[in-house]
């Protein structure tokens, strides 16, 4: 039960929903988010938010002594609405993303950055699963405050500080597009630590100077995955091409790694951690690209086959350290 519970949660549904949405032309849209509003934003540094929470035995360390920022664009938790993206004023959906991806996923990052993660009109699920020009249009609508909550970040936070970009699903869809768009090839890519951009196809063939990272320490580079139990092969769209890094070496290397290098998981209950339960390696998937085999004790969520709505709760205590070697390699 308390596994549907987290499945329904993250709004991954198993098939295509059909919810009669009226053409993306013909609607009224939200009114798009003034990012000068801090309750337009899920997480800011110095105040109290989702993003601060750490597990048991993790040290808060205050916002004043972080010389890194990290830019979190969540995924969809928008299952169900009359509309093609989701109204920013929504307070019951904006508690999901707060307990949800920002509790599970941006805390991640608080040891050692700044949490910067806005809110936005973000796209309904059903454009991942009915792909039709008016999913592709909620898509840039959601863009368009990706982009602009970013530029606000830039001119009033930024101040020059490295930049960690750090999503997940929808949100890995816009941050592919905020890497090309504002570091590729562009003077801000001399700021940029690393991207985790998370459970989403991403590749180096979308950029031109832009690359995957091969080792725990590179920089300016992005760091990728998508997590399904060893042996299961995906058939969705979602992960052709995909490229991947495993977090349990930060390499490209297709070799099993196995539980004694995982550094630790977190699951349903944030608050416990799992050491050395969790194996993995990198798989030539069917349909192009490579994914994430993994192999984990983690209880419930070993039962899952596509891994999706955990890919970083499976690495959380990985991701934590990496973030912090990349951080120490990219000051020197």
């Amino acid at each position: 039960m308390k596994l549907r519970l987290f499945l329904f949660a993250f709004c991954i549904p198993a098939i295509a929903l059909s919810q009669g949405l009226n053409p993306f032309d013909t609607e009224t849209h939200y009114p798009a988010p003034y990012y000068s509003l801090e309750q337009n934003w899920s997480a800011l540094p110095f105040r109290t938010d989702a993003a601060d929470e750490i597990p048991k035995g993790q040290i808060w360390i205050s916002d004043s002594l972080k010389t890194v920022d990290v830019f979190y664009i969540h995924p969809t938790m928008y299952g169900k609405g009359k509309k093609w993206n989701a109204d920013v004023a929504d307070k019951k959906l904006n508690k999901k993303v707060d307990n949800k991806p920002v509790h599970y996923q941006a805390t991640a990052f608080n040891e050692s950055c700044r949490v910067y993660a806005p809110r936005y009109r973000q796209a309904i699920v059903d454009v991942f699963y009915n792909e039709t020009a008016d999913g592709e249009k909620a898509l840039d609508l959601a863009y368009e405050d990706v982009k602009a909550s970013f530029e606000y970040y830039l001119k009033h936070y930024n101040n020059g500080r490295p930049i960690i970009i750090a999503s997940h699903s929808q949100g890995t869809c816009h941050s592919r597009r905020l890497l090309k768009d504002y570091f590729d090839g562009k003077e801000l890519s001399k700021q940029l630590v690393a991207a985790y951009a998370i459970g989403y196809t991403i590749t180096e063939s979308m950029y031109t100077d832009l690359k995957i990272c091969n080792s725990p320490t590179e920089t300016g580079c992005f760091i990728s995955w998508m997590s399904f139990k060893k042996g299961y092969e995906p058939t969705g769209v979602f992960s052709m091409l995909a490229q991947s890094v495993n977090p349990l070496t930060w390499t490209t290397d297709k070799a099993m790694v196995g539980k004694e290098k995982s550094l630790g998981s977190v699951g349903i209950k944030f608050g416990k951690k799992f050491l050395n339960r969790t194996s993995a390696e990198i798989h030539d998937n069917k349909r192009g690209g490579t994914i994430l085999w993994v192999k984990t004790k983690v209880p419930l969520l070993r039962l899952l086959n596509n891994m999706h709505i955990i890919d970083y709760n499976l690495f959380w205590y990985d991701i934590r350290k990496n973030v912090r070697d990349r951080i120490a390699a990219y000051s020197k």
